[in-house]
């Protein structure tokens, strides 16, 4: 029999996904609004090029770009930039620091290329970070802003070498759970890349990277160097197409649409640092609940490395958080599961801007109902 939580304490949105993440009703009714001049047209006319220069404006104006720093965007998603990355941004070697399932990802891939020298990886235990280590046998420090696994979240600063300065290769940042919902520097990276179905509000399917002078340079080298690089996979393509406000290949109009809606709602309310605050508000709410709570406690021991964006909660082991998840799964409230090869007694709960810190917080007070009543 299925336990039913009272209307009173659900929230009054139930989605908490960590991507695909909630879509906001209100973006989606505006994207609506242009059904008949907007979508199903050429991505090559006005009116999605439009569109591809609202975002990248957008984007510029939401993480106050420094001069000669350019937003580019191609199919692919994040996942695909790190093929992109080993083909066109990384010269010989790369340093990766690896905490979760996704941060070891770019580093298997960075591995598994043929014309690249193996990776120096640096570990840490799941819930932990690691720091980055100058070192002149590399050409990239690639870091995770936000490990969507295990939510651990780490500041973004390059590695200084033993005289203090910052390390000569180009970083690139893992941005895709981190982007628009924490705040960042972005003269302290080369490469802030990111997937719009998490604080963007919107589907994936699209990588988009806020790129710096030196990494444009690097790609532009690298192109003319006579390294083989597949078409779809060439950065320098994506940078010429995005310089003329569209992409290379047909992109999902939609999935832009809303994302542009999403940057166009952050900027309207006060940019980076609103949306990141109202992710603080969240996280305040979320893991002040666990720590004063009986039967749950934040994974991430040290509060600095809590990600402010993704949350995992772990449960006493009399407490079973998989049927906490199904139960409030039953009742509309969703994607709470933890991930899935982490194997852990946990819920993992989206923290994104779009979602509103009180459902958060109604979210707490259903889990405490479950519990009570299990």
């Amino acid at each position: 029999m299925t336990l039913e939580i009272p209307k009173e304490l659900k929230p009054k949105d139930g989605r908490f996904g960590c991507g695909p993440s909630k879509v906001r009703t209100e973006a989606f009714a505006k994207v609506a609004e242009q059904a008949g001049t907007l979508l199903g047209t050429s991505h090559r006319q006005a009116p999605v090029r439009q569109l591809v220069k609202r975002m990248r404006e957008g984007l510029s104006s939401l993480f106050s770009l420094p001069e000669g720093y350019e937003v580019v965007l191609g199919n692919g998603g994040a996942t695909c930039f790190w093929d992109i990355a080993t083909f066109c941004l990384i010269q010989e070697r790369s340093q990766h620091l690896s905490f979760g399932e996704f941060s070891s990802k770019f580093a298997s891939a960075a591995k598994a290329a043929p014309h690249l020298a193996d990776p120096v990886v640096i570990k840490s235990d799941f819930g932990t970070h690691p720091e980055a280590v100058a070192d002149e046998s590399v050409d990239v420090y690639a870091f995770t802003h936000n490990e969507t696994s295990t939510g651990v979240a780490m500041e973004i600063k390059r590695p200084l070498d033993s005289s203090g300065k910052p390390a000569s290769g180009l970083v690139l940042v893992d941005a895709t759970s981190g982007a628009g919902g924490l705040r960042f520097d972005p003269r302290e990276a080369d490469a802030y890349y990111f997937a719009p179905q998490k604080s963007f509000g919107s589907d994936g399917g699209l990588f988009i990277a806020v790129m710096s002078p030196a990494a444009i340079e690097r790609s532009k080298k690298i192109g003319e160097s006579g390294r083989f690089i597949p078409a779809f996979l060439d950065l320098n393509t994506a940078i010429d197409n995005s310089r003329l406000d569209q992409t290379y290949n047909t992109p999902s109009i939609v999935t832009m649409a809303v994302m542009a809606e999403q940057i166009d709602w952050f900027n309207e309310n006060g940019g980076l640092e609103w949306a990141a605050s109202r992710s603080d508000k969240s996280a305040e709410i979320i893991y002040g609940w666990a720590e004063n709570s009986d039967f749950a406690t934040p994974f991430a021991a040290n509060p600095k490395d809590r990600s402010h964006v993704v949350a995992t909660i772990d449960f006493a082991d009399e407490i079973d958080a998989s049927q906490i998840a199904k139960t409030l799964r039953q009742n509309g409230i969703v994607d709470t599961e933890p991930y899935r090869k982490l194997g852990r007694n946990q819920l993992r709960v989206a923290m994104f801007p779009g979602i509103d810190p009180e459902d958060i917080e109604a979210l707490t007070g259903c889990v405490d109902y479950i519990v009570k009543n299990m």
